[in-house]
Formats: structure tokens, sequence, C-alpha cells
């Protein structure tokens, strides 16, 4: 697919890695809406070529009016979490946060459902899981299970929704605001998560933004899922 000209929609496209990939989107010429449930993250001045709306990927009434809106387009990208997420051992895990991890699940295969019919034929959807759906690290059963099931969607929902594409990129640990720390405690927290990784950096979110332009691009790819890791998979 050349990007150029076409129409994208990127969910959670405020901050890291939806952000990376509007960018990379409207740099190769695609006019892109960025949708968040906080558009304030946007900041006062948005590139040209980018258009923000708000929107929670849970609510299906507003989503659907805004594909609605938006139709018709070719591109669709969702990096939204949806919601909280829960962390720690499972034993002692909380679990109604457990549970409400999912709502990024949810807000995944809502924005397929209902955006799918509003996609050209040759469009191409793509999804952020995470290393843990297939290599957990301690704490991480939450990530794990919703970021499995992500990847089980997809391959479930690409032969049905052929001849349009849909895909997965899961990164390992990548520095974007969503860690909060600042400082020197970011720059430790990393480097622990990162130690034994093969390469023992966090990856940045324009890494990841190009796997994702990889998979709305190759026109050979779908119901597959990229890992851009730094070899977290390997460790």
């Amino acid at each position: 697919m050349d990007v150029s000209g076409r129409k994208a929609i990127v969910f959670g496209g405020t901050s890291g890695i939806g952000l990376a990939a509007a960018k990379q989107l409207v740099n190769l010429g695609a006019t892109v809406i960025t949708v968040s449930r906080n558009p304030e993250k946007a900041g006062s001045e948005l590139p040209s070529g980018m258009s923000l709306k708000k929107c929670d990927v849970r609510d299906r009434a507003a989503l659907s009016q805004l594909f609605q809106e938006c139709a018709p387009f070719d591109i669709l990208v969702s990096a939204a979490t949806g919601g909280v997420r829960s962390f720690g051992p499972f034993l002692e895990m909380d679990m109604d946060g457990y549970q409400a991890s999912f709502d990024k699940l949810w807000g995944y295969a809502n924005v397929v459902r209902f955006g799918t019919q509003h996609m050209a034929e040759d469009g191409a959807i793509v999804l952020v899981s995470g290393a843990p759906a297939r290599k957990a690290r301690p704490g991480q059963v939450s990530l794990s299970s919703v970021g499995a099931a992500v990847e089980a969607l997809v391959r479930a929902v690409a032969p049905e929704i052929a001849p349009r594409r849909v895909n997965v990129v899961s990164p390992g640990s990548i520095d974007t605001p969503m860690v909060s720390l600042q400082g020197e405690e970011r720059i430790a927290l990393y480097a622990k998560a990162t130690a034994n990784n093969l390469i023992p950096r966090a990856g940045t979110a324009d890494e990841v933004a190009q796997a994702i332009l990889f998979t709305i691009q190759n026109d050979f790819v779908t119901g597959t899922t990229i890992d851009v890791d730094g070899g977290w998979l390997l460790s």
C-alpha cells in the first residue's frame, strides 16, 4: 500500500507509540485522524495533515458514530490501552483489576468490529499487543493474558475480513510517556527491565511505529504478529 493520499484513523494517537505511528503516516503523505480519551495529551499544536477527535474505544455507540463521520478510510491503527492495567503475583491479584485489564481487548474488538465495515477493500488494520503475550515475566499475568487474547483475535478475524488485512505489532520494553518516572529513576527502571535482553536497552516509540508502517505497507502480510522487543522472547 502506498499510504500517500490515504486516510488513517489512529486510536491512542496523542502519545507514545500511537503518536509516533500517526506522525510517520503524515510524513508519508497520509491524512490522519488521531483519537483519544484525553485529547489534551496532544498539546496545543498538531502536525499539518493530522486532526484530533475524542472517543473512548469502550463506548460502542460513540465509536460507531465516529466511524460513520470519518468514513470511508483506508488505515486503522489502535494503540489505545483501554483503561487500567493490573500487575503483581496472580495469587495476590485484585481480580476486579485483572478483569478491568481486559478493557484493552474489548476496545480493540470494538474498533475492528465497527471500523472494518467502513474501510476500503484493500484496507489495513494494526493492533498493538506486547511481548508478555508469549513470554511473561513475574507479575505480568494480566499483560500476558490480554496480549495473547489480542493476538488470537487477529488470527481468528483475518480470514473473515479478507481482502482487508489485520496484523499485530508486539513491543517489548518501550520508553514512552506511559511510565511516569523521570530522571535517574526512569533510567534505572528501563535498565533493570532490559538487562537480560539481547539488545539491553528500551526501545523507542518510533522503532515500534516503523513496524506498524511495515504491516500497513506490505500487502502480503496478514493475520500475523511482528515482534519489536529487543530480543525479549529469546532472553
